[in-house]
């Protein structure tokens, strides 16, 4: 796991934060480091949604921070990729940040 540059607490909320920003906006831009580290969370919550049961919906519930995201997670987002054996997220570079040139991403859900 990469550590971001940041300690335990404040990094989990951060990957937390952007899992449930991705899930209610479908892409978001981050840095390519932090978008590695919430591409491995959000595919473990999309195989969770798969299973479609409780303890699924509380295991999520327990890493997505918004209920209504939880919901649309198990209910219009997960059916997609019910064929689908992993690979939901997708990374796309579109060149460094203007202040420090760190290289920036777009992750989005496919």
């Amino acid at each position: 796991m990469r550590k971001l540059g940041r300690d335990s607490a404040h990094r989990n909320m951060m990957l937390r934060n952007m899992v449930t920003s991705l899930f209610k906006h479908g892409r978001i831009i981050t840095t390519e480091a932090r978008a590695k580290e919430v591409r491995r969370l959000a595919e473990k919550m999309i195989t969770l949604a798969k299973r479609n049961d409780l303890a699924a919906r509380r295991m999520v519930l327990a890493e997505v921070l918004d209920e209504t995201t939880v919901k649309n997670l198990f209910e219009k987002i997960a059916p997609k990729y019910s064929e689908r054996n992993g690979g939901y997220t997708r990374i796309l570079k579109i060149g460094p940040r203007r202040g420090d040139s760190s290289s920036m991403v777009v992750i989005e859900l496919v």
